[in-house]
């Protein structure tokens, strides 16, 4: 029997608290990947490919090694040899690690524009930049695929896997579209998007011996350490990854790309250590971005507005040395009640820098098309967009029938429309202003699936009533040392400012990567065991009602520990056997997701276009929130993304020669504090009861509909229905 601890302070779960990590960031005390001093440091520079696809004939490095406080230019020459990645596989996560499958600066062949093709190390970083601009490269190009459109009626049918499911069907959606009383269709397109986090990719790195030491801006320690051991062929248990800080990742940082591996080679090559701090331009010519898309949908009604047929289908990229595919449908299968549903994803490969992961990967596509469909449908029914929405929403999945493991999407709806005053909209495009601004209200779902991996986590508890959780977790910037801070409080009875928790750091129990919101849960479910652990160990020291400090010091304790997990190689299979097990359990059981529903007020000038964000509320069901100011922050920055999607963001790609033509921030134009409207963020704090604490990630969610419902909004200003994002002023002229 478990007993009950006696509290020492208030609950800390869903409290506001302040982030465990602020004074260290607001001061400057905390040290990111590129700040770590090293005896002897140089640094180093990329020298990129300039064109899609071919062969190096001759690389000249003579100007550039000759620039003061050059150490070394690194080429396919006289490169220090890497490992091949690993194929991918389900028993090992981290097989998924590689942004790409290319051998760095081993072979003479270019897959993308951009490619590094040399690396230069110097004394100064301005002397690795110098060189790096001298080193002259002649190619033989061949044959290249980097128009994405063009390519779009070739694409093959996407494979499923045990994350993601390429198609899925439940009657004959393409017939009962044919015979639906009301019908909307529409093909829509979003861009390709490039990630930029306030901190650029980074990464230092030391050898000693066969011992490696790296500081990275990555979102996945665990699999960084794995994939360099690979690639460098040493003993993962020699490779040691430290990452306390990360300036943001949003995805970017999940993979491992070509920077990273090719600093750690520039140091086995040099013995120095060695640091890399990329560029902006060297961002988005090395790390990849959001796939651009196509999509279908098409929607069939009855006059009451039920659905009886959903069509969704997409077409995405992947490059042909790597990429991920994207979940375009998967909301389209979960989140409205439709007769018959048909959701089908398509691939293109391209000679393009790998595409991979972005907030809200696939979903933040697949809700614009989706709910500016379903807005469509509405104006054709002379329905209210969210009575049409409530009309379909379902008491089970839609697909499979499965129980929703918590849905309370019609509450969220209810709080929102009170909150943002839905009811003084007026239903005809064009009928609102505000002097000479056409003023538009829209509105949409959020979607974001929930998932839940394996963490290993120990906790200790010492006789002056401190605790301390360590666990290699990622920190990015959402608050999850405070979160975890809160959890361990509570479960074991102690204040909130007595729990130390360690983390970022390889040599700590494993952590799963930082992605698909699902950190926070899976590290939560583990430090929850381990405390119950030490809270069974306290019932055999001593009598209830007294501290756990005062039982340790009555029994003469210093002391206990208790741990989840094992980092051990079975330790590391079993939990792999357990989370497939788990996983596959689950997903026959139940359907997990945040959801929400974005209120979006727009005003558009009808002689120029601009378009303004002026007012923004969300109202969203993730389960029981742990902190809710992170909680909060991490759901405004979601929307914020959002509205960086729908009105500017864009990577221009030469469909000529597959270069990128706008790589940094001053023609990538993403939101700024003028763009952004006060944004009113709320939550039903209602616990999933199959969720450890009840809790559902919020870092994805935040972004899906967003787009959606500006596009929507933009609509009822200007009755102009944009399919094709971003929104820019072209388009409504």
């Amino acid at each position: 029997m478990t007993r009950t601890l006696p509290r020492t302070s208030e609950p800390a779960v869903g409290k506001p608290i302040d982030r465990v990590d602020g004074t260290a960031k607001t001061t400057g005390a905390a040290r990111f990947a590129a700040e770590h001093p090293y005896p002897g440091l140089a640094h180093a520079a990329l020298v990129h490919a300039t064109i899609s696809r071919g062969r190096i004939t001759a690389i000249d490095t003579t100007e550039a090694a000759a620039i003061p406080g050059v150490v070394t230019v690194l080429t396919h020459h006289n490169a220090p040899a890497l490992k091949p990645p690993r194929k991918v596989s389900p028993l090992d996560l981290s097989t998924m690690a590689s942004g790409t499958s290319v051998a760095y600066l081993n072979t003479d062949e270019v897959h993308w524009d951009g490619q590094p093709v040399a690396v230069v190390v110097a004394e100064t970083l301005t002397a690795a930049r110098e060189a790096a601009a001298l080193v002259k490269v002649v190619y033989a190009p061949m044959r290249s695929t980097v128009d994405f459109l063009a390519e779009e009626p070739n694409a093959r049918p996407q494979k499923g896997n045990l994350l993601m499911s390429g198609s899925a069907k439940k009657g004959d959606a393409e017939a009962a579209l044919a015979t639906a009383p009301v019908r909307v269709e529409g093909r829509f397109t979003t861009p390709p998007h490039h990630h930029n986090a306030i901190e650029p990719h980074a990464t230092t790195a030391v050898w000693d011996g066969d011992r490696l030491t790296v500081h990275d801006a990555t979102q996945s320690i665990d699999w960084l350490r794995s994939h360099l051991a690979l690639r460098f062929d040493v003993p993962a248990e020699g490779v040691r990854v430290i990452a306390p800080f990360v300036g943001g990742g949003f995805g970017g940082k999940a993979m491992i790309w070509p920077g990273t591996i090719l600093t750690v080679m520039a140091a086995r090559a040099t013995g120095r250590p060695v640091r890399l701090l990329l560029t902006r331009e060297g961002v988005y010519r090395t790390v990849g971005g959001r796939t651009p898309s196509t999509q279908r949908v098409a929607l069939g009604a009855r006059t009451d507005g039920r659905l009886t047929a959903l069509v969704h289908t997409s077409v995405t990229y992947t490059g042909r040395v790597g990429g991920s595919p994207e979940q375009v449908t998967s909301q389209s299968k979960h989140v409205y009640d439709a007769e018959n549903i048909l959701v089908r994803q398509n691939l293109v490969e391209l000679d393009l820098i790998s595409n991979t992961s972005m907030r809200a990967p696939g979903d933040a596509m697949g809700t614009f098309a989706l709910e500016a469909a379903i807005d469509e449908l509405a104006y054709e029914l002379g329905m209210d967009p969210i009575e049409l929405r409530m009309r379909n929403e379902p008491e089970r999945n839609p697909i499979d029938g499965r129980r929703f493991a918590n849905r309370n999407l019609r509450e969220a709806y209810r709080l929102g429309a009170e909150r943002f005053g839905w009811a003084d909209r007026t239903p005809e495009p064009g009928s609102m202003r505000d002097g000479r601004w056409l003023v538009g209200m829209g509105v949409a779902t959020a979607f974001h699936p929930a998932w839940q991996f394996l963490a290993n986590v120990t906790v200790r508890l010492s006789v002056d009533g401190t605790v301390l959780v360590r666990c290699g977790f990622q920190e990015m910037g959402m608050g999850g040392a405070t979160a975890q801070a809160q959890i361990a409080a509570d479960a074991l009875g102690v204040p909130v400012e007595s729990v130390r928790v360690e983390y970022g750091d390889s040599t700590l129990p494993l952590s799963p990567a930082a992605g698909g919101s699902m950190q926070t849960a899976s590290v939560a479910s583990s430090v929850l065991a381990a405390c119950q652990k030490l809270r069974r160990k306290l019932a055999k020291l001593g009598p209830p009602g007294e501290t756990p400090a005062a039982v340790l010091a009555r029994a003469g304790v210093p002391s206990l520990e208790a741990s989840v997990g094992s980092d051990s190689r079975l330790g590391r299979l079993t939990g792999q056997a357990r989370f497939l097990a788990k996983l596959l359990r689950d997903q026959r059981r139940w359907m997990r997701a945040a959801s929400g529903a974005q209120f979006c007020e727009v005003r558009v000038d009808p002689d120029t276009g601009e378009t303004r964000v002026s007012r923004w509320t969300a109202a969203f069901d993730v389960g029981r929130v742990i902190n809710a100011k992170t909680a909060v922050s991490q759901l405004r920055g979601g929307i914020v993304m959002g509205i960086g999607m729908a009105l500017s963001e864009e990577t221009l790609v030469d469909p000529r020669t597959g270069r990128i033509m706008n790589p940094g921030l001053g023609e990538y134009h993403v939101p700024v504090h003028a763009d952004i409207p006060p944004i009113d963020v709320a939550y039903l704090d209602e616990p999933d009861p199959t969720m450890p604490l009840g809790l559902i990630g919020v870092g994805e969610v935040g972004i899906t509909g967003v787009a959606g419902a500006i596009a929507n909004a933009v609509h009822h200003a200007t009755g102009r229905r944009i399919r094709d994002l971003p929104i820019t002023l072209d388009k409504l002229l």
